[in-house]
């Protein structure tokens, strides 16, 4: 579609800066506003009619999205390292990004990020609360098992105690003998932890209530490995299954993939690139090990790979045929099938 006004946005916490452009490339403003719709819309009203923005997918980027969605016909999103691939500039301003931005969108030339769905937004939102939860509760923990290496001798039973902080544990803490100051820290520690359990069981209620209807996700529980967490959060990272054309696509989305070099005719496989969605890529690595422990045929390749590749990259292998069995489970809408070990054993996927 042909626009007669190109929009490039230069969002940051404050304010923005905006570079309007004709078809032609002839810049016809170009200025800091407040971020504010009011101030936004104020800025563009001149040139909303048969127009189009761009901006990049910063930090809380759909507060400007969505404004810019309700003015312009069209908003693309667009991803922040591959435009700055295209458009590296040794003299860096605000003005120069969103005239840079403008340009490469007149020329249809964006490298695009996928936009959620709204419902995906807020069930990312709820499910990022948690995580945050979860590690602070872990940051805790760790603050008191270090105070155990003050105590080598009395707390040696304690280290080997598989939930030092559920009932049992507990009671053994309480029974530790240490220093007062020391005796303050686990106490308050173990309150804050208290609390911070509390928040986790909000956080999954909120969770619940926003998927409660997503059909996905009682699929994704289906699978070996993938529990309710999980299955939600997949579900809200995916999305849209459909946009990907293949499980390599999703894989690579995920930063699931090796790295590559080639030259001269040969091709050598890495590590794998650790880029693209860093929790979809966790959900399934960290589901990988329940998974092998469920499934027979998973545990056969594990097991495998695990003698020749190492514990590590066979785990990675497992992420990603867990990974695979997602995708067509969702592309296809049925759920994992599970079959008895003798057929499991000689397979690499139920699904495959």
């Amino acid at each position: 579609m042909s626009y007669d006004y190109h929009i490039g946005v230069d969002y940051h916490k404050a304010y923005t800066h905006l570079v309007v452009q004709d078809s032609g490339g002839k810049v016809l403003r170009s200025g800091k506003v407040k971020n504010d719709p009011q101030s936004l819309a104020g800025f563009l009203t001149p040139y909303l009619e048969n127009s189009h923005a761009v901006m990049e997918a910063s930090r809380n980027w759909t507060v400007m999205y969505d404004w810019l969605d309700e003015l312009c016909d069209d908003v693309v999103l667009a991803h922040p390292l591959k435009v700055k691939a295209i458009a590296d500039a040794k003299i860096k301003t605000d003005k120069i990004d969103a005239t840079i931005l403008a340009h490469l969108l007149r020329a249809d030339l964006i490298p695009q990020s996928y936009v959620p769905t709204e419902a995906a937004r807020e069930l990312r939102q709820a499910l990022r609360e948690r995580i945050f939860f979860v590690r602070l509760r872990t940051m805790v923990k760790n603050r008191v098992v270090t105070i155990f290496d003050r105590y080598p001798t009395q707390t040696r039973a304690l280290r080997e105690m598989t939930d030092l902080f559920g009932k049992e544990g507990r009671g053994q803490l309480e029974l530790l003998s240490v220093s007062v100051i020391d005796r303050e820290h686990i106490d308050r520690a173990i309150a804050f932890i208290d609390d911070i359990n509390e928040k986790i069981r909000e956080a999954e209620k909120t969770i619940r209530r926003f998927s409660a209807d997503n059909v996905d996700v009682r699929r994704l529980k289906t699978i070996p490995g993938v529990g309710e967490f999980f299955a939600r959060l997949i579900a809200a990272e995916i999305d849209d299954v459909s946009r990907f054309r293949s499980a390599k696509k999703l894989a690579a989305y995920a930063g699931l993939v090796p790295s590559t070099y080639a030259s001269g005719g040969k091709c050598w496989n890495g590590r794998i690139i650790k880029a693209g969605n860093k929790w979809l890529r966790w959900a399934f690595v960290e589901a990988a090990a329940p998974a092998i422990r469920a499934e027979p045929a998973l545990k056969f390749d594990y097991e495998r790979l695990k003698a020749t590749k190492g514990a590590n990259r066979a785990k990675v292998v497992i992420a990603r045929k867990l990974l695979t069995i997602a995708f067509q489970m969702l592309r296809d809408k049925r759920d994992y099938e599970r079959r008895d070990a003798l057929e499991q054993l000689p397979t690499s996927s139920r699904l495959s």
